[in-house]
């Protein structure tokens, strides 16, 4: 007998391990992953995560596009990984390993456009923060360490989602809103870019109050596009960080009335 469930269905963006013929599994062949904590945090909040695979490569694929997986999903999250390509900001890399990945770069752009042109909610993390500001115009710095002498160690890779700094809540924001009686808090701190010069049409909701640091953005107007710096999807309870599941819970509610009224 067929189930029904009205549970809302959240897109996650891949992550890509292009092919290598080096690699002792699956060699040759390109890898689309979700980082585990992320379908996990979605479906602590009731609702059903669902990886979009990239439709671009060597392989079939039919005609499924980026199009039908925004009219059947209720919502997408861009999650972290890899470095965003400087040439999707109109610059050179600065340093080799800081080349990042133009592929997943055009492949995410397309998602965002797609689930924004369908009124459907999109909250992005880490590199999604960096994503949406790049998508919407704005530039990154390629590295906090090299470009901005007074910037706080961001990454760490040896204490990675153990690091935290402060942030500050932008007054009046509705991510200030979702903390009441909260002006700071702490996060973790896994980046090693950042945001430049703001993306078009976007406002920064909150920063990092030691370096100034933009770590919150929020598109303005009716569309619910929102993102954050850190990862609220590793925040353990009584572990002093902002509580993530306050950020789940707005972007899950959104998508949920997607899903109550359709499209």
């Amino acid at each position: 007998m067929a189930v029904t469930d009205s549970r809302p269905k959240i897109g996650i963006s891949a992550c890509l391990f292009h092919a290598d013929p080096a690699r002792a599994i699956f060699k040759g062949k390109t890898l689309q992953y979700v980082e585990q904590s992320v379908p996990h945090w979605i479906m602590s909040a009731g609702a059903m995560p669902v990886m979009i695979p990239s439709p671009e490569g060597d392989t079939k694929r039919g005609d499924v596009t980026l199009e039908h997986y925004a009219d059947w999903l209720d919502g997408l999250v861009l999650e972290g990984g890899s470095d965003v390509w400087p040439g999707s900001y109109g610059q050179a890399p600065l340093r080799p390993e800081w080349t990042g990945d133009a592929v997943r770069d055009a492949y995410e752009m397309a998602l965002l456009r797609v689930f924004v042109r369908a009124d459907k909610p999109v909250f992005g993390i880490c590199r999604g923060l960096q994503l949406i500001n790049v998508a919407y115009g704005g530039t990154l710095f390629q590295d906090l360490t090299t470009q901005r002498e007074s910037s706080l160690v961001h990454r760490d890779p040896v204490a990675y989602d153990r690091l935290t700094h402060r942030v500050e809540l932008i007054l009046g924001s509705r991510l200030a809103s979702l903390y009441p009686g909260q002006t700071e808090g702490r996060v973790n701190s896994v980046h090693h870019q950042a945001i430049e010069e703001l993306g078009r049409g976007l406002v920064v909701e909150a920063r990092s109050p030691d370096d100034g640091v933009i770590e919150a953005v929020r598109l303005d107007g009716d569309a619910f596009v929102a993102a954050v710096q850190w990862h609220p999807e590793f925040a353990r309870k009584g572990d002093g960080t902002l509580d993530g599941d306050v950020l789940l819970e707005d972007f899950v509610a959104r998508a949920r009335l997607r899903s109550v009224h359709g499209t």
